[in-house]
């Protein structure tokens, strides 16, 4: 292999991962926002006092 050829399947391969690294994304996720809390708060921790009004 020559050096030429060498360096630029080098330069070839940091680009790609820095351009997948940098580049939009490619998921298709739902967009799902804030979620409501519907479960139950924990009355045992010893943390601050919560007063539920």
């Amino acid at each position: 292999m020559s050096m030429p050829k060498f360096f630029d399947d080098i330069i070839q391969y940091f680009s790609a991962a820095i351009s997948r690294i940098f580049g939009p994304d490619d998921n298709s996720y739902p967009e799902t926002g804030v979620q409501p809390f519907d479960g139950e708060s924990n009355k045992k921790s010893g943390g601050a006092e919560y007063k539920d009004e």
